[in-house]
């Protein structure tokens, strides 16, 4: 049971997510899709790291995962709402071709409610999403404006940022408005996951 991230799933997810653990090692070893020497500790590394996400969002319909890159945390997400929030669709934007191929794979083999945009963020069709999650992509200062475009006004950013987050923050306030709320990542705890709603250009 996943219950210490503020979630509780049957083994037959527990078994999804090892599956797909044991895929990303795979293919790994083929494409980049996680550093090579993260892949002996990959369920405390990745799949638990993205999984905590996944109590903090608002009852989501329409879950957006941008540079999905290895499908974390959008494959990871997918699964436990495959029993916790069935009717979630999750859209994955990622401009690699061969991890695109791979997110496909991911997505056939474990029968996930998820599709994906082979293209670039900024130049994918506006999503109305009711969440944007992002991992490990880039500065909440560039990832702003891409969020920007795909999700709702009503919605919600998960952003999973390391030990330099506050200094992000800091560098777009006066630039931008949201509500903030920060947890502190279970798998490191230097790191947060942060929760922006209302998010506006400063006026």
């Amino acid at each position: 049971m996943i219950e210490k991230i503020g979630v509780s799933v049957s083994r037959e997810t527990i078994q999804h997510l090892e599956a797909f653990g044991e895929l990303t090692a795979k293919w790994t070893a083929k494409i980049n899709l996680i550093a090579k020497s993260t892949v002996p500790d990959i369920w405390n590394r990745h799949i638990i790291d993205s999984a905590q996400v996944f109590q903090f969002a608002d009852s989501p319909k329409h879950w957006v995962d941008i540079g999905s890159g290895g499908g974390f945390p959008g494959i990871v997400t997918a699964i436990i709402a495959k029993e916790l929030s069935p009717d979630t669709k999750f859209t994955l934007i990622e401009s690699d071709a061969r991890k695109c191929t791979f997110l496909r794979t991911a997505i056939r083999e474990l029968g996930l409610n998820a599709y994906v945009i082979p293209q670039r963020i900024e130049h994918a069709a506006p999503q109305d999403a009711d969440i944007v999650s992002a991992r490990a992509l880039a500065s909440i200062e560039d990832l702003l404006p891409m969020i920007e475009v795909h999700l709702r006004p009503e919605g919600q950013a998960l952003l999973m940022k390391g030990r330099t987050y506050a200094e992000e923050l800091n560098a777009v306030r006066g630039n931008w408005d949201f509500d903030l709320a920060e947890y502190t990542s279970i798998t490191e705890l230097d790191s947060r996951i942060l929760s922006l709603k209302r998010i506006a250009r400063a006026a």
